[in-house]
């Protein structure tokens, strides 16, 4: 009993490979003559167990000798026979889903047909498939034997692809289903250098290919890697594909798949996908900042839940939440490299409170900033000062008061890129990793530096590599070890807070990230709503609009990172002049930051010299901070912006009242936000 409880991690994972071995022969069995209605079940229980399969090599991958309780003798070689028998499984599973896909492109063309018939050719047709099917078992041994000849025979040299296959790095050769290739280097780890009927010659996966008959195209060739082109009454017309890499392309292009496109040219890894967090962005309001900072309503929507008023201290009350913490990121190491038919505008990491299913907070953006004599290199502002740009901050703070036991902070790097063949732009994650905040037994993580791992495709996929040409050449722990090395990963630190910080952070709302850099902007927003909705309004059961341009236009600014910049400079210019007794006074510093917001990014949110805030545009990004350090400057120099208000030499949008009445009924949060 002690034995089987310290069960090391290779010997779990050779068990899971037993019992896995033990349901592909079951399912190879049941495959062979399978009853009527039930291969397209036993296809979906084909791709399922080829799904665990993979998971287990994968597992067997991350292994380590060093992981193991106990002296495992030969564990080399076991580890690598272990890989060999899932390999092995892996073809066998392949090979089924190819037979299984044949019977059911066959059975469907004569669907109508069958429908049309008496029982007697029903029966007929039955006794029919049934044959076939044992052809089809017949011809799945027989392809084990070629596979077999394919593995220990030097001297057979052509093969056939039963797949599609689209390089995913320098040096591969792509091919599609069909294609003979001529194999001059049988390489041990499964990667061998083959040459296609054009000469040209690349890596390709030994899984992907079958014995090729010396008389000429094999009897799987002429009845699976076919191209149905056009199906009509008097039969089905069939075209040979012949072209190997642009009918992927074309194809990727008629599915609007951007990424598959992106990645069948070789632009981008195969583990690169369309941004998550960047659709949701796009959607609407609701995982933006200005969202969640705007005061969230009760159940009975009678009462504000996180803005309570303080009479004594004549201030709102502190909101300490579940989850109050500054993540810093430090650095993303070993990114990998998008190709050279795409610009990359933007490289950035986005953020939010994640479970595993559903975004709990908005989405925060900080921009990564990179060398170009080492690109696979992300690094971040940790500090922001004077008027550098806030997007560059690494510092952000993250609240929450949800309760879920699997929260935790996801991230999301990714690129804005530009097309240069199409002019199409999009964003691409490169990766993404999620830190969960919260052990097992309910502890908060500790306070220390975080190395992620990042994971390819979508936040809800799992076991995808964001590179996987990184670690499948090779098998041996030397190899291993280096690939693991080259891993992207993102390094994250949690922080922990001193009193003084705490202090500030519970001033805020109980859902939000942000950047550190302009905390104080936002607390002195949360206290005027105090002010207005709690102290000064009639009663409690008033509900008209507030006359407060401040609280109108202040959250329109929170989404548009160079505006905040401009009020953060205006604000520490003025708070210079300050004496240390006005410091002190809260109500006198609130009335000067209204004076300060008014003289300062107020008329810029109207002027039609700003042009519009898009993301990741360097010309448009350039021209709005020269229109505000202009403005800025005018400002200073003339005590205010009155004297820019009345020249004739700015215009400004049409008037509407929105710009300075303040709805809250409009703009409060419910309780429930939808996300």
């Amino acid at each position: 009993m002690s034995g089987r409880r310290e069960r090391g991690p290779l010997q779990r994972v050779q068990r899971r490979s037993r019992e896995l071995q033990a349901q592909v022969q079951a399912l190879r069995a049941e495959s062979a003559a399978p009853a009527p209605g039930r291969r397209e079940a036993l296809r979906q229980r084909c791709m399922q167990l080829k799904k665990l399969v993979d998971e287990n090599t994968n597992a067997l991958y991350a292994l380590k000798k060093a992981d193991e309780p106990a002296p495992v003798g030969n564990y080399s070689q076991r580890k690598e026979e272990e890989e060999k028998l899932l390999l092995k499984l892996s073809q066998q599973l392949q090979k089924l889903v190819l037979v299984l896909d044949q019977d059911n492109v066959t059975t469907s063309y004569g669907v109508d047909q069958e429908h049309q018939k008496d029982p007697q050719a029903e029966d007929e047709n039955e006794e029919e498939e049934d044959s076939e099917d044992e052809e089809s078992s017949e011809e799945e041994d027989s392809e084990e034997a070629d596979e077999d000849k394919l593995l220990d025979d030097p001297n057979v040299k052509e093969c056939i692809a039963v797949g599609n296959f689209n390089a995913q790095q320098e040096g591969d050769l792509t091919f599609m289903k069909g294609e003979v290739l001529l194999i001059h280097d049988k390489k041990a780890d499964g990667w061998w250098v083959a040459e296609n009927s054009k000469g040209e010659r690349g890596l390709v996966p030994r899984t992907y290919l079958a014995v090729h008959s010396e008389g000429g195209e094999s009897q799987a060739q002429s009845e699976e890697h076919i191209e149905v082109v056009d199906e009509t009454a008097s039969g089905t017309e069939i075209k040979k594909r012949t072209d190997s890499h642009w009918s992927a392309v074309r194809r990727a292009v008629t599915e609007n798949d951007t990424v598959e496109v992106l990645a069948a040219t070789g632009a981008v890894p195969a583990g690169f996908r369309l941004s998550t967090l960047f659709q949701l962005l796009e959607k609407g309001n609701q995982f933006r900042a200005s969202y969640f900072l705007q005061p969230e309503l009760t159940p009975s929507q009678v009462a504000f839940k996180d803005l309570v008023w303080n009479s004594e201290k004549n201030t709102i009350y502190p909101r300490p939440t579940r989850v109050s913490l500054i993540v810093t990121l430090c650095s993303c190491k070993m990114i990998p490299l998008p190709g050279l038919s795409i610009q990359v505008l933007s490289r950035h990491v986005r953020l939010c409170l994640f479970d595993g299913n559903r975004v709990l907070s908005n989405i925060h953006t900080v921009r990564a900033t990179w060398q170009p004599k080492n690109p696979q290199t992300w690094t971040f502002s940790p500090r922001v000062t004077g008027i550098l740009p806030s997007l560059l901050d690494g510092d952000c703070f993250v609240r929450s008061s949800s309760l879920s036991s699997d929260i935790g902070i996801l991230f999301e790097l990714g690129i804005t890129y530009l097309r240069h063949s199409t002019g199409e732009r999009g964003e691409l994650s490169c990766g993404w990793a999620f830190l969960k905040l919260f052990t097992s037994d309910g502890m908060p993580v500790p306070s220390k530096m975080h190395e992620l791992l990042l994971n390819g495709g979508t936040p809800y996929e799992r076991g995808i590599e964001v590179d996987p040409s990184i670690s499948r050449r090779g098998s041996g722990v030397f190899h291993q070890f280096m690939a693991l090395r080259k891993q992207p990963v993102l390094l994250v630190k949690l922080r922990s807070l001193s009193v003084q910080s705490k202090a500030v952070l519970n001033l805020l709302p109980e859902t939000l990230l942000g950047s550190m850099c302009y905390i104080h902007l936002l607390i002195f927003y949360r206290q005027m709503l105090g002010d207005a909705l709690l102290k000064d309004r009639i009663s409690i059961q008033s509900a008209d609009v507030i006359c407060s341009p401040i609280l109108a236009t202040f959250p329109q600014l929170v989404d548009q990172p160079d505006l905040m910049d401009a009020l953060r400079s205006a604000w520490a210019d003025r708070e210079r002049t300050l004496k240390r007794s006005e410091k002190r006074d809260g109500e006198f510093l609130k009335s000067l930051f209204v004076l300060v917001y008014h003289n300062s990014v107020f008329p810029l949110l109207q002027s039609t010299l700003l042009p519009d805030h898009k993301w990741a545009e360097e010309e448009s990004e350039a021209s709005r901070w020269r229109v505000i350090a202009d403005f800025l400057k005018k400002s200073q120099e003339n005590n205010g912006a009155l004297h820019y208000l009345l020249s004739s030499e700015n215009t400004h949008k049409a008037f509407d009242i929105s710009e300075l009445t303040y709805d809250f009924l409009r703009e409060v949060r419910e309780n429930n936000p939808g996300v």
